[in-house]
């Protein structure tokens, strides 16, 4: 009869990743330029970053500003109120339309016409303004 000899515990790994280690001496100046580096990348390991480094794998630094994050969390606020503008735009039309004569209902709206005329304006202005703050603020993403 054969006999298997187990013994418990975990399995070997086939490619253990921590059979060689090796040690690097810095000066503190290199230590901070180092960890700077590695702040600018984002990555959270020091050891994948130096391993990024010796073997010429590229990394990205991705900037993020205050000042853009703002501007386009307004810009999105701006999206919401002319939702909100779209439907209480249909809502004032079918009352218009419920309540007054059709001369009145008119009456109103030309003026709400005149109103949305100005509110299409100001939408181009803001997009033009968006445009000119791409093409100053954010040339360091691309």
């Amino acid at each position: 009869m054969k006999q298997v000899n187990y013994r418990g515990g975990r399995h070997k790994k086939a490619d253990p990743s921590t059979a060689f280690r090796c040690s690097v001496n810095f000066t503190a100046s290199e230590q901070a330029r180092l960890l700077e580096m590695q702040e600018k990348t984002g990555i959270a390991s020091l050891s994948a970053f130096i391993k990024m480094q010796l073997f010429g794998k590229t990394f990205k630094v991705h900037y993020i500003d205050d000042n853009s994050r703002i501007f386009i969390s307004n810009l999105s606020d701006f999206n919401n109120q002319y939702r909100q503008i779209v439907n209480d735009y249909d809502l004032l039309v079918q009352t218009l339309k419920e309540n007054f004569t059709e001369k009145k209902a008119l009456k109103c709206l030309y003026a709400l016409e005149q109103e949305t005329i100005k509110l299409v304006k100001l939408n181009r202005e803001i997009v033009a303004l968006a445009k000119d703050f791409d093409e100053q603020w954010l040339q360091k993403s691309q």
